[in-house]
């Protein structure tokens, strides 16, 4: 015991059980509420938790939003794509188009121009042809041979020059073309002398005569008697008149050019 402690105020004083009740109830409430401010803090605390577990929802929900709008735009994206095309498909259609009408329209105006051509070379060859029968026609001085002025001879002559010009054609029988076989053919018949078609035949008709004994209207062939693969008319002066080849047509040519393998005569 302390030697002060027989003094009263000295003496520490006793708390009473209420004040230390009282205290402890103070202390035991500050402490509950210091538990339940805890423990709400700790429950605000783990909101967010809360709030992030269903982050996976809205993102799933924002990846469907986002992957229809990225469908959205490809299908925009080709429908583009596509018009385009038809875009270009139309444009390139329509540029042929005008090419092949301008070709249409350059081979219509090439075509009028080569009709216009043949037409123009027709008509020269018609007044060349004409002005050839005209001096053809005209009795000539330099004549060895004289021609009948009438009668079967002088018609075969005069046939065969009025033919002069026209073109050869293989298997020609006239008007106005002939092969070799047509022309004398047809001469003869104005003098009433019927001969055979092609000149094989032709060339074993008639009297056989030699080439050096010649007259006007004798049968001239090429090739073997029977045989022949040509066929002309002599009409004196060492030329004879045939329709010859298809860049000659009919014309006058002179034995010493081409001889002719034989000769008939016919009247």
């Amino acid at each position: 015991m302390s030697h002060t402690a027989h003094i009263p105020s000295h003496r520490k004083p006793r708390r009473s059980a209420s004040k230390i009740g009282l205290r402890a109830g103070v202390a035991g409430g500050v402490l509950s509420t210091l538990a339940v401010a805890g423990a709400s803090g700790a429950a605000q605390a783990a909101e967010p938790v809360t709030q992030t577990i269903e982050m996976p929802t809205i993102t799933a929900d924002l990846s469907t939003q986002v992957a229809q709008s990225a469908e959205a735009t490809q299908q925009a994206a080709n429908s583009y794509a596509l018009q385009a095309e038809q875009d270009q498909a139309v444009a390139k259609a329509a540029k042929q188009a005008k090419a092949d009408q301008a070709l249409a329209e350059k081979k219509a105006e090439a075509k009028k121009k080569a009709e216009a051509e043949a037409r123009r070379k027709a008509e020269e060859a018609r007044a060349s042809r004409a002005a050839a029968r005209a001096t053809l026609s005209a009795p000539s001085a330099s004549a060895d041979v004289s021609i009948p002025a009438s009668g079967s001879v002088a018609s075969v002559v005069a046939f065969l020059k009025a033919q002069l010009g026209d073109a050869y054609v293989m298997g020609g029988t006239g008007p106005n073309s002939w092969d070799c076989s047509g022309l004398t053919q047809a001469a003869f018949r104005q003098a009433g002398v019927s001969l055979p078609r092609t000149s094989q035949e032709q060339s074993t008709t008639g009297t056989p005569v030699s080439l050096s004994n010649l007259q006007v209207g004798d049968l001239l062939y090429w090739g073997g008697a029977g045989s022949a693969y040509h066929v002309g008319v002599y009409i004196g002066n060492g030329q004879y008149l045939d329709a010859a080849n298809p860049s000659k047509g009919v014309v006058i040519q002179d034995l010493s050019g081409y001889p002719a393998s034989g000769a008939v005569r016919l009247l």
